[in-house]
């Protein structure tokens, strides 16, 4: 099974599921390849669901934590157990407790034993939430140093933890890579859905169903005008009605919004201070950037359904924020309010 695995997850398409959806493939060879000439690797679980509304990784750690397991076994064997020296959990403090027990009872078991000793859970902090999820940033918070993103390249495939090839891949992934060398991957995927609909939750679904379908097969597509967010509830594209026939990017939520009973200028502060209590302040474009247009905000003149503040400084702090900033977080906020801008608002 292991030494047919990448065949296995190279067939079935995997890809990444804390946002980026990078091939998982091209991951894992990498790493492989770059642990041919060096004396150790590491493999880091990413589980902290750092994104806003995201619910699944706790979900499949409840309900399938052998598979979870499983997946990260392969991983270790494919690389070569005796190059891994230690494998990293990182977990959502909301749910570390439960998922943490139930992963040792798998790990206690006689395939699994043998891991157990190089495992080691990362509780997510309580501060810089966001910014630890991406995978440079949770790479410095478990070497306990400044958390906050690296210059890439080199990317951690080659040069990690410790300067050795590290393996990060989502709780999801993981949990997908042991359905695919079982022969039970099926091309699905897990959605979180919330907000203004009925049935609030965690569901698993095919992958490329549009965003449409899925409020449909849960029964969550309201009656009454609305608009979402997708993927994530704070990085995640507004969508309006119109543009539904797409599949759900980045982590898989669904956030749906009513749109006469939402208000527009309060929606759109919590996003600026979302970004700016996150930013961990490496860089200025996204430090100052995010405070200023905050404040911009607070100065201004408003309606509820209609944000009116200096709409030219606005845009050019968004454009500085898309084109200047060190990592993803800082690129993030741009997309969302862009799309809100265009798509909801209509200007």
């Amino acid at each position: 099974m292991v030494t047919d695995i990448l065949k296995k997850i190279t067939a079935a398409g995997l890809v990444g599921r804390g946002g980026a959806s990078y091939p998982t493939a091209q991951k894992w060879a990498a790493v492989k390849a770059a642990l041919k000439g060096r004396a150790q690797g590491y493999i880091v679980v990413n589980g902290a669901e750092g994104e806003p509304g995201v619910k699944k990784d706790g979900y499949i750690l409840e309900h399938y934590p052998e598979e979870a397991v499983n997946g990260i076994y392969l991983a270790e064997q494919f690389l070569g157990a005796a190059k891994i020296k230690k494998i990293y959990f990182f977990l959502n403090r909301e749910y570390y407790k439960e998922s943490a027990e139930r992963i040792r009872k798998v790990l206690a078991g006689k395939k699994y034993r043998a891991l157990a000793d190089k495992w080691e859970f990362i509780i997510k902090p309580e501060t810089l939430t966001y910014i630890s999820g991406e995978e440079t940033a949770l790479l410095n918070l478990i070497e306990k140093k400044k958390v906050q993103p690296r210059l890439k390249p080199p990317y951690p495939t080659e040069h990690g933890l410790y300067g050795s090839p590290t393996l990060i891949n989502n709780t999801e992934t993981f949990y997908n890579v042991s359905l695919a060398a079982r022969g039970r991957y099926k091309n699905e995927r897990f959605y979180t859905l919330a907000g203004a609909i009925k049935h609030h939750g965690v569901f698993r679904l095919p992958a490329d169903l549009t965003i449409s379908e899925v409020l449909r097969r849960t029964d969550n597509y309201p009656p009454y005008k609305f608009f979402i967010q997708a993927g994530g509830e704070a990085s995640g594209e507004i969508l309006n009605m119109s543009e539904l026939e797409q599949p759900v990017k980045g982590a898989g939520s669904i956030m749906v919004y009513n749109d006469a009973k939402t208000d527009k200028r309060k929606l759109l502060e919590y996003w600026v201070n979302f970004y700016h209590e996150q930013s961990c302040g490496q860089c200025t474009a996204c430090r100052e950037g995010t405070y200023r247009l905050g404040e911009l905000m607070r100065v201004s003149e408003f309606n509820h359904q209609t944000p009116d503040f200096d709409r030219q400084t606005f845009r050019a702090l968004m454009a500085n924020l898309a084109d200047s900033s060190f990592c993803a977080l800082g690129h993030s906020l741009p997309l969302v309010v862009n799309s809100y801008f265009k798509n909801i608002l209509k200007n």
